[in-house]
């Protein structure tokens, strides 16, 4: 987040130059516009190829577009945000599992007193109900909060700290960070999902977790 923040406080300087000459041209488009002929055609959405060629951010070495289900054909430029929202909303989760599953696993649990197991699927039976609730309670508030931000002007798919707003797909840099971010999401929900059938399965959740396979 410290990263994310001091990177998009390093590039307001040049946006601020760049958004005095748009709203400069938008001023000479606006008169312009005033004579134009309205359309009444709907807009259309466009096809997925299309949607391809204008989204920069996921489509990455060695897969590149990865769709082997065919789960986007056919779908709509909204359909296709909803998809990117739901990605990088599981692959945050993900990431935060990662870190919380080992954290637990290493004995680093400090409410209820540490009394619970360092076996994470142990401790969440083990939770008291006070605990769950919690935990539903903040999740709930954190996607209360999350659909309110969807209702502003510009809002960009996953984005919600406002970060389209200061700077835009034609960096490289800001690009290339997006990438990093959906490529961890994408190995942390395998990775989780390993963590979880192999505790499940042979009962080891520690830094050994695949001794299994290769004793």
């Amino acid at each position: 987040l410290l990263s994310l923040l001091a990177y998009l406080f390093k590039e307001q300087s040049r946006l601020t130059m760049k958004i005095a000459s748009v709203l400069a041209g938008s001023a000479l488009l606006a008169s312009a516009s005033a004579f134009a002929p309205v359309s009444t055609q709907a807009p259309k959405a466009t096809s997925l190829n299309a949607w391809k060629d204008d989204v920069v951010v996921g489509i990455t070495a060695p897969v590149g577009f990865f769709d082997p289900l065919g789960l986007s054909k056919g779908k709509s430029d909204e359909t296709m945000a909803l998809y990117r929202e739901a990605e990088l909303k599981h692959g945050r989760v993900a990431m935060a599992a990662c870190l919380g599953w080992y954290l637990n696993a290493g004995g680093v649990h400090p409410a209820f007193n540490s009394a619970l197991s360092n076996d994470p699927l142990k401790a969440a039976q083990e939770l008291p109900l006070v605990g769950w609730l919690q935990f539903v309670l903040g999740c709930g508030a954190i996607e209360w909060l999350a659909q309110q931000i969807k209702q502003r002007p510009g809002y960009q798919p996953g984005d919600i700290l406002g970060a389209a707003y200061w700077v835009d797909n034609s960096d490289e840099g800001w690009v290339d960070y997006q990438n990093k971010e959906i490529n961890n999401g994408r190995l942390a929900m395998l990775a989780f999902m390993g963590m979880f059938v192999q505790d499940l399965k042979f009962g080891d959740y520690g830094d050994e977790i695949f001794k299994p396979l290769v004793s």
